[in-house]
């Protein structure tokens, strides 16, 4: 474990980081298939899926309307994604051959590659700018490939390690986990479709229609604990169109099938094969829980999702240590 590779800058004095820390740029560990075990059992993936499950379980029955504590942190957060947003406006797509794929990405990707530690620095407190270098990682990792100008689960899983980061190094605090969906993740949501939708991006690793979608995952799973319990929708009106207009802002989920018949022209069950088997579910709590197993199994232990992901001192590959 090459624990001592950065050396803190030295504003960073000001109060130690937690349990002297020492912060390291995250690198690639999966190399082939067989390391999948090594991340399966790995502090980062107990941490990771725990992070998921917490927040599944702080929005459960709760509308994105209903009132929540928005902390500093939390601004903060949503201020970084409103500077990417207008970049995407300061970045018009190029006119070019091919309809896929806008080059003018790049361009838009090589900004954000440049300033990702200062709008980190943003929102992390200056006793622990030691920390920055690497949680800015997870956030560059967040937003699609810039050679292949594509977007899937493990950028959305990227920016769930970067606010997991955020957690663990204390600038997010347990009170703040229903803002971290409703406010940060959601806002996170709505610039990487306006990416998507500017820039035509590719589906990484797309499952057609086979997979749940062609881009996130994250919101269903959130979205659909959101429903649990809900007095009137079950899980077969999402395929209603009139059921999603008029609720649509209320719930994660069904905003996530918005976009997708906005996206998408033909039958919802040929375009979006997964997810009309999933609207003939009984309950939203049976829907939850599949869509956590199928999670693991598609996105956290498929090698062409994983082998992109970094580990560092605070996603760490080291086995599960316990206490």
């Amino acid at each position: 474990m090459a624990e001592g590779e950065r050396q803190p800058p030295p504003d960073s004095s000001e109060e130690a980081p937690p349990a002297t820390q020492n912060f390291i740029i995250p690198k690639k560990e999966i190399h082939t298939v067989p390391d999948m075990g090594k991340w399966k059992r790995s502090q980062a993936y107990a941490d990771y899926i725990g992070f998921i499950l917490t927040l599944n379980e702080g929005v459960k029955g709760k509308k994105l309307t209903f009132e929540y504590r928005v902390s500093e942190a939390i601004e903060k957060l949503v201020a970084l994604l409103n500077t990417l947003d207008r970049w995407i406006d300061e970045t018009p797509p190029v006119d070019q051959p091919s309809r896929f794929g806008n080059k003018a990405y790049r361009t838009w990707y090589a900004k954000l590659d440049e300033e990702a530690e200062n709008l980190v620095a943003t929102v992390v407190p200056t006793h622990l700018a030691a920390a920055v270098p690497e949680v800015a990682v997870y956030l560059k990792e967040s937003v699609g490939n810039s050679t292949r100008i594509d977007y899937g689960t493990g950028h959305e899983a990227a920016f769930a390690a970067f606010l997991c980061c955020l957690c663990k190094i204390g600038v997010l605090r347990v009170d703040d986990q229903i803002a971290i969906v409703f406010k940060v993740f959601n806002r996170y949501l709505e610039v990487m479709r306006k990416l998507q939708k500017t820039y035509r991006m590719e589906p990484a690793g797309s499952q057609g229609v086979w997979g749940l979608d062609d881009f996130q995952f994250l919101p269903f799973i959130w979205g659909s604990s959101q429903l649990i319990d809900h007095p009137y929708l079950e899980p077969r009106h999402f395929v209603d169109e009139k059921a999603v207009n008029e609720n649509h802002k209320d719930y994660m989920f069904l905003e996530c099938i918005l976009f997708i018949t906005e996206m998408k022209t033909g039958p919802f069950a040929e375009h979006s094969n997964q997810l009309w088997n999933i609207s003939a579910v009984p309950s939203w709590s049976k829907v939850n829980q599949g869509l956590i197993r199928m999670y693991k199994a598609e996105c956290l232990e498929k090698f062409p999702v994983i082998q992109h992901l970094k580990f560092g001192s605070l996603l760490p590959i080291h086995p599960v240590t316990s206490g």
